[in-house]
C-alpha cells in the first residue's frame, strides 16, 4: 500500500481513535516499515504498544462536544505542524478526521481506511474526510463506489 508519490522515507504520522480504530492501524502500519511512524490516539494507554515511536495524546470528542473537537483540532494542528508528516493515515474517527484534513493542507498524501465494523454504511468521518483523502478505501465491496471509497481487497 504506496500512496503514489510519496517519498520512500519519510514520516508517517498514524492517527486512530481508541478501540477497533486502533487495532486495525496496528495492523496497517506495516505497511509503512520503511517510514518513521508517529502515532496520535485518545488513549496515554496505547503508548506501551509503541515504545518505539514518537507517540501523541490527544482528548476523545465527538459532534456532540463542540468545544472538545475544537480543542482536538488546535492540539491536532500543532502535531501536524512540528511533526509534518509526508504521509497521514487514519483508520478514524474525530482524530483521524481532523489529521487527515490539517495534513493534506501543509502539502502531506493522506489515505482513510473506513472502519471495518462500518458494514452497512460509510462511517460519519469517512463520509468527510473522504473528501480530502488521496486514498479512500472501505473494507467492504459493497460499500465501494467510483468517487470514493474504493475496495482494494480486505486489508484487515
Amino acid at each position: 500500500m504506496r500512496v503514489k508519490n510519496a517519498p520512500s522515507r519519510g514520516k508517517v504520522l498514524a492517527v486512530a481513535s481508541s478501540g477497533g480504530h486502533w487495532v486495525q492501524l496496528q495492523r496497517v502500519v506495516p505497511a509503512f516499515e520503511s517510514f518513521e511512524i508517529v502515532y496520535v490516539t485518545v488513549l496515554e494507554s496505547y503508548r506501551s504498544q509503541v515504545p518505539e515511536n514518537r507517540f501523541y495524546c490527544v482528548n476523545d470528542a465527538t459532534r456532540w462536544n463542540k468545544l472538545g473537537l475544537i480543542r482536538m483540532a488546535l492540539r491536532l494542528a500543532w502535531i501536524v505542524a512540528k511533526e509534518r508528516p509526508a504521509v497521514v493515515i487514519s483508520t478514524g474517527a474525530a482524530p483521524g478526521y481532523f489529521a487527515l484534513l490539517l495534513g493534506r493542507w501543509l502539502g502531506a498524501r493522506t489515505i482513510w481506511i473506513d472502519s471495518m465494523a462500518n458494514i452497512e454504511e460509510v462511517s460519519l468521518s469517512g463520509s468527510r474526510a473522504g473528501q480530502h483523502a488521496d486514498l479512500w478505501l472501505t473494507q467492504w465491496p459493497h460499500l465501494a463506489r467510483p468517487e470514493g471509497p474504493h475496495y482494494g481487497g480486505s486489508v484487515l
